[in-house]
């Protein structure tokens, strides 16, 4: 039976895609490419092909107006009700490796540890959608819970991975999905769905500290247990069989290389 070919493009798409946090806001994203974007996108699997996403994408005018009047409800205390819950917690590794992603940020930034005033300033640019001239709102029914929650994910995976394959940057975002009662009445999105994130896209400003740095991958060994029943000596070359993968993720909490950051390449 034949190989399947390795296709390295998709490696080399996941290898290079990173979360825009500045976009230059006046350039927007011409309608014939938005179009091919979604259109890719759309291909993404879902339970029982039920396809349950449901987008509101908006246009540089339409961006604009939503990012003002989402900033002003941010600023008077709007109401914080998110339609799918927030983690409760960060612990261990999740918590190092938020953290981390947070330090590195603000490193590219200047910004110090104890420069409240300017992480605040940071988190706010949450809201402003980093200046993107488009946004997408990404929405679930309601009633398929969980599971369309879920392909939402896999929507969202695969709308960045098109945007990167066409010279695009997205920056996907749980933050305005905080307000979520007011992104239901804005963009007239009815209680039958659930608002379960943002993602903001157009060209990146490169030149901008806040693209220049890049986040880590954990080492296999801290997310994967492979199971098999072949014995140790099966093969003189192999994958990590089970018994390795728990004698080094067991004693092994955090492997440097794996949690090195990169800033500045």
């Amino acid at each position: 039976m034949p190989g399947i070919a390795h296709a390295p493009r998709l490696d080399d798409l996941l290898a290079d895609r990173w979360t825009c946090r500045q976009f230059i806001p006046d350039r927007e994203v011409p309608f014939e490419t938005i179009e091919e974007l979604l259109a890719a996108a759309q291909r993404t699997p879902s339970w029982s092909n039920t396809q349950p996403w449901g987008l509101w994408v908006t246009t540089a005018a339409a961006t604009g107006r939503f990012r003002a009047e989402l900033g002003a409800h941010v600023a008077a205390g709007g109401e914080v009700k998110p339609d799918i819950d927030f983690p409760v917690a960060y612990t261990g590794r999740h918590r190092e490796r938020r953290r981390d992603c947070g330090h590195a940020l603000y490193a590219s930034l200047g910004v110090e540890r104890d420069d409240h005033a300017g992480r605040a300033e940071q988190f706010l640019r949450n809201f402003t959608l980093f200046d993107a001239p488009h946004v997408a709102v990404i929405t679930s029914p309601v009633e398929l819970g969980t599971y369309g929650v879920l392909d939402c994910g896999l929507y969202i995976a695969t709308f960045l991975l098109a945007a990167q394959d066409r010279g695009l940057a997205a920056a996907p975002q749980a933050a305005p999905a905080a307000y979520s009662p007011f992104l239901h009445r804005h963009f007239g999105i009815d209680d039958s769905r659930h608002v379960v994130a943002t993602i903001g896209f157009g060209y990146p400003d490169l030149d901008d500290p806040a693209n220049r740095f890049r986040t880590a991958r954990a080492a296999l060994t801290e997310n994967v247990v492979l199971v098999s029943d072949r014995p140790h000596d099966a093969a003189p070359v192999r994958l990590l069989d089970g018994d390795r993968l728990r004698q080094v993720a067991g004693p092994v909490d955090v492997e440097p290389q794996a949690q090195r950051r990169v800033v500045g390449e």
